[in-house]
């Protein structure tokens, strides 16, 4: 039986099935095993981690916790619950029409993010006039239709994460930030400091940001120190302004103040270091990287909410999924007919009901005809069953977001 229990109940000769904090980033200790030592239980817990996952037919029982389909049922619950809200969504652009101008901005969102990063390592100021022009495009695109920008999110390349999660954090930022209705010149701020919240890294030792292995405590300091380092080259930048300086300085600060640079409170943490930090965690788990296999999006918001309270701010998280979608544009899902589909547009009435691109039958494990379908029509007789990985069935999705 695998449960889920609080860290201090933790005991040598126990068995963890899942460390629970992916939340971490850099974090390439083993998410599974036997706990042999003391040791390895400080080491967990110094992480900021509360709650972990056991495997009692693997190792010793524990009197605290609850089984992990409890927690499971509770946090598809609460994912239901934050679903029947509509999303705060108003497309002023028809998504084929707004995808050609999505395209051209994440394109060069990511080569401005890039020549930035170089220019920063051989010792140039960061010019904010291209990133504040582009920041006006990202935006101008997410009112236009969200969903342009969010469908692109969904096609990754982890040997190229680190720009396109700049660029994704930002689309998420700009998407959360027009449902909560926030004034567009804070948003615009609030954009930027998305761009530009780990500029920092290009300070940080290749070997140790691409390291394949566990990083030593040491190692994983200096990993750190991105944040400060990128705290430290926007406030030396002309122009810049302090809802941006906040998004980058606070997006790994947690609630429960186990996160970095300062271990900020709740009270200490600004409305923009927390949406920074649901955004960042949210996208950052749903990436595959080098230690890292990516979960989908609904299991990412699962996660999410799971992990609130403590880490993110609760309100903040359930607002992040309204504005977003619980199958967000661009996710892949099995329907109860046994065929795989393309979530390609939110349904603002019902967001457990989108408008989907089926391609693939998983029972039969053979393409089929695409069809789109909207899952809100009466005569509609499929619905979504869950979120899956296309790759776990060896599909390649874009040519299914081509409008």
């Amino acid at each position: 039986m695998v449960k889920r229990i609080p860290l201090a109940s933790l005991k040598v000769g126990m068995f963890i099935s899942d460390q629970n904090n992916d939340w971490i980033p850099h974090n390439k200790d083993r998410r599974r095993g036997f706990i042999r030592n003391e040791e390895t239980i400080e080491r967990i817990r110094r992480l900021g981690t509360l709650f972990v996952y056991i495997d009692t037919d693997r190792g010793l029982d524990s009197n605290d916790g609850e089984p992990v389909e409890e927690v499971e049922a509770r946090n598809e619950a609460m994912l239901q619950k934050a679903a029947e809200a509509a999303p705060h969504e108003l497309r002023k652009v028809a998504l084929e029409d707004e995808m050609s101008r999505a395209r051209d901005v994440h394109t060069q969102a990511q080569g401005l993010v890039d020549n930035l990063m170089k220019g920063i390592k051989l010792g140039r100021a960061v010019d904010l006039t291209p990133v504040k022009d582009l920041a006006t495009e990202l935006q101008q695109s997410v009112f236009n239709n969200p969903n342009a920008l969010s469908a692109l999110g969904r096609i990754r390349d982890k040997d190229n994460y680190l720009l396109e999660h700049s660029v994704n954090l930002s689309v998420l930022i700009s998407i959360f930030g027009k449902g909560l209705e926030l004034e567009k010149t804070i948003l615009h701020e609030l954009i930027i400091g998305a761009l530009l919240h780990d500029i920092g890294k290009i300070l940080t030792p290749d070997d140790l940001l691409h390291k394949p292995g566990k990083l030593t405590p040491a190692e994983f300091e200096i990993v750190k120190l991105h944040v400060s380092h990128s705290r430290d080259i926007l406030k030396k930048s002309e122009g810049i302004g302090e809802v941006t300086l906040l998004t980058a300085a606070q997006h790994h600060e947690r609630m429960d103040g186990t996160g970095y640079p300062e271990g900020l409170g709740s009270g200490e943490i600004s409305l923009y270091g927390r949406m920074a930090a649901v955004a960042d965690v949210y996208d950052a788990i749903t990436a595959d990287r080098i230690y890292h296999k990516a979960m989908t999006p609904t299991q990412g918001m699962k996660k999410l909410l799971e992990w609130s309270g403590h880490h993110l701010d609760g309100k903040l998280v359930a607002q992040f999924i309204r504005c977003l979608g619980i199958y967000p544009v661009g996710s892949t899902v099995l329907l109860d007919s046994g065929r795989l589909a393309v979530v390609i547009e939110n349904n603002p009435e019902d967001q457990r009901l989108p408008v989907v691109r089926v391609f693939y039958h998983a029972r039969l494990r053979q393409k089929i005809m695409v069809q789109t379908l909207d899952l809100s029509r009466p005569n509609a007789q499929d619905r979504i069953k869950q979120s899956v990985d296309p790759a776990d069935y060896n599909a390649d999705i874009r040519p299914f977001l081509d409008w």
